[in-house]
């Protein structure tokens, strides 16, 4: 069977000594994982095509209960060449990008998912030197951090797995503290016998709504404080590293660097 969709690479591996199984995000089939073949050689058909991040028109064909169908062909539509070629950019995107692979079963179609991570892709790669150029809008330049941050946090509201920071997760009332491994704030009483809370300001409570709320176009037109941005991206870290039971390779590379 032929399928065709649009498609995200997220991420590339070596098969044999010309080969590449490809693993896209797409729009109608979800993550799939394709086999193509021989786009290393010099005089490859799929030319820069596979390339991480490139958005593209794909086919592939298989049975259905094929676990690993054939890619057919693939046309660009955006290479996002500007967030390879830049290195702080590709480290920040490939924190989301390890975050959908983790989170998503294999063809669990989702199009919200695959609309949030090109809309974030194009925000990203929209970042100018000039703040005219910016599609940001008013105020200049996007900030890769708040939009990494607002990826992670939609995301995970997408798929089911988001924190409970409105309130208490098992009786409602209005609480400042989280639990880790409830995933929740919890109030003083609810939380009797509840190891190791991490206290959360009102201003990052209100932040994190309005990301939830908000979409791309919009976050790109805030300017958090520093200090707000990295309180609730340390909670939303430690929150996705107890789901997984070890952090994102990528996040924990970033903060090497910044050391």
């Amino acid at each position: 069977m032929l399928k065709r969709s649009e498609g995200i690479v997220l991420r590339t591996f070596p098969f044999g000594e010309a080969d590449l199984i490809v693993t896209y995000l797409t729009l109608d089939s979800g993550l799939v994982k394709l086999f193509a073949k021989s786009p290393r050689k010099f005089k490859s058909r799929f030319g820069s095509s596979l390339e991480p991040l490139t958005h593209s028109r794909i086919s592939f064909w298989g049975r259905e209960d094929t676990a690993l169908p054939k890619l057919t062909q693939s046309d660009i539509i955006s290479p996002f060449q500007s967030i390879r070629d830049n290195l702080s950019k590709f480290l920040k995107v490939s924190e989301i990008i390890e975050l959908t692979i983790n989170f998503i079963p294999e063809r669990d179609v989702n199009k919200k998912v695959y609309t949030l991570l090109l809309n974030t892709l194009q925000a990203i790669e929209s970042n100018s030197p000039s703040p005219s150029l910016s599609k940001g809008g008013k105020g200049g330049f996007v900030d890769e951090d708040l939009m990494v941050n607002h990826y992670k946090i939609k995301f995970l509201q997408l798929v089911g797995f988001a924190p409970r920071l409105d309130s208490c997760g098992r009786c409602g009332k209005i609480g400042y503290r989280f639990y880790i491994s409830q995933g929740s704030i919890l109030c003083e009483l609810c939380a009797k016998g509840i190891d190791s809370p991490i206290s959360i300001s009102p201003a990052a409570l209100r932040f994190y709504t309005d990301l939830l709320t908000w979409d791309t176009s919009k976050v790109n037109r805030i300017r958090p404080s520093e200090m707000l941005l990295l309180e609730l991206s340390d909670i939303i870290n430690m929150h996705i590293k107890y789901i997984l039971s070890k952090p994102l390779k990528s996040e924990t590379f970033l903060h090497s660097l910044s050391r």
